[in-house]
């Protein structure tokens, strides 16, 4: 497991079977946006591929493919991901009105 403030990522045996490609932006990757600060855990490297669950848009899945690759965030230390397959999940919090998720 590794984890970059409000991101999770967790290596998985597979894909699931219903996810679809997501097209980079800008040449890179986004995991999540900040929303006071504008920062976004990012990854940059060519030789990964990112897929959403075509149910849940909210579930991300990464493949790193031959060598490590690294998210980075502009106010969080990088983490290094191995070649894999990986979950991303994002943080939530409860509020009585509703669940939503973090944004750092």
């Amino acid at each position: 497991m590794f984890r970059q403030g409000d991101v999770l990522i967790e290596r998985v045996k597979r894909l699931p079977k219903a996810v679809k490609p997501v097209a980079r932006k800008d040449g890179r990757f986004v995991l999540a946006h900040g929303e006071m600060t504008g920062h976004a855990h990012m990854i940059l490297e060519s030789h990964v591929r990112m897929f959403r669950d075509a149910s849940d848009e909210h579930r991300t899945f990464l493949e790193v493919l031959d060598s490590p690759c690294r998210v980075v965030h502009e106010e969080h230390a990088e983490v290094v991901l191995p070649p894999g397959t990986y979950r991303v999940t994002r943080q939530r919090e409860y509020t009585p009105k509703k669940i939503h998720y973090v944004r750092d």
